[in-house]
């Protein structure tokens, strides 16, 4: 049994439109449907698994993700780390909020999560500061990954993710709202899922 994550209400459609027509899957999905941003995304998650009849064996957030510029539009990451890039906390003061999360995925790249859309100047700033070459970006994972930490067992989570804009590169939230508009076949979301679990 696995619980599938999409924060967006396109996200969702997009998701829900996959699975009604993918062929033989190898798990049972449940999707829904959490709300943007880090607190929904975890209210979201937590309120799913305190009403799921059984346990969740694993959780896999999916949709789309900014990426650094060794990404390109229409790559699909699955990172093995997440990393809120907002949390203002003194080095070792809390840790909970502050240490990596390990992923199931199987890219050596962190996903930085916070509660704002990335620029150029803001993916420039998170990469010089936590002093990495390779990076996505969200508003969720690490959130999530608190949530299933807290409330799901500790189970296997996922981040597998559609590149929509880099924002290094140019791109902008309309860059970004056009991508999304344009891809709405999660089959390779779905796909990757399919072979890391």
């Amino acid at each position: 049994r696995v619980l599938i994550v999409a924060p967006t209400s396109r996200e969702y459609k997009y998701m829900r439109t996959t699975l009604e027509t993918f062929d033989s899957p190898k798990h049972n999905y449940t999707l829904i449907c959490s709300g943007i941003g880090k607190a929904g995304a975890a209210a979201g998650v937590a309120t799913a698994v305190a009403k799921a009849a059984e346990p969740f064996d694993a959780v896999a957030v999916i949709g789309f993700a900014a990426g650094s510029l060794d990404f390109k539009q229409g790559d699909v990451v699955a990172p093995n780390c997440a990393v809120y890039h907002d949390c203002d906390v003194p080095e070792g003061f809390i840790p909970e909020l502050t240490d990596a999360y390990k992923l199931g995925g199987d890219d050596e790249v962190t996903v930085f999560t916070g509660d704002s859309f990335i620029n150029a100047a803001s993916a420039t700033e998170i990469m010089q500061r936590f002093d990495c070459k390779s990076a996505i970006f969200d508003m969720e994972i690490m959130a999530v990954a608190i949530a299933v930490r807290d409330y799901a067992g500790a189970v296997p989570l996922l981040a597998v993710k559609y590149i929509s804009d880099v924002p290094q590169s140019g791109h902008t939230e309309q860059s970004y709202d056009e991508f999304a508009d344009s891809h709405s076949d999660f089959t390779p979301l779905l796909n990757r899922i399919e072979k890391l679990l």
